[in-house]
């Protein structure tokens, strides 16, 4: 079992900037890809950004040249800092790991933290 905790959400002003971080315990043996999520009120969720453990990034347009998604693999942590922020990025931000085996050659599963509000306004 993986646990994922997200932190550093919260209020910020148009254009400002915030980071997010989600550290990942348990039985973790390795995790491919670990990503960022959003969900605003009445949307579906949608990617933000993603990272696997070879370092290659996906973003999503919306966010592309504002948001750098980084990862601290023997941390098991990911960040995600914001910059040049909108008031049509507030959401709840979700944390997800994909593909995490507690063994060697254990089953791969995928895990979601419990989200972190960003609100951005004036």
């Amino acid at each position: 079992q993986v646990q994922l905790v997200e932190s550093g959400g919260g209020l910020v002003q148009p254009g400002g900037s915030l980071s997010l971080s989600c550290a990942a315990s348990g039985s973790i043996f390795s995790i491919y890809g670990m990503g960022w999520y959003r969900q605003a009120p009445g949307k579906q969720r949608e990617l933000v950004a993603s990272i696997v453990s070879g370092g290659r990034r996906n973003y999503a347009d919306s966010v592309k040249g504002r948001f750098t998604i980084s990862r601290d693999n023997a941390k098991n942590t990911v960040y995600l800092q914001m910059s040049r922020l909108k008031p049509e990025d507030t959401a709840v931000y979700y944390c997800k790991a994909d593909r995490a085996v507690s063994t060697m050659w254990g089953p791969e599963y995928d895990y979601w933290g419990q989200g972190t509000q960003v609100t951005v306004s004036s």
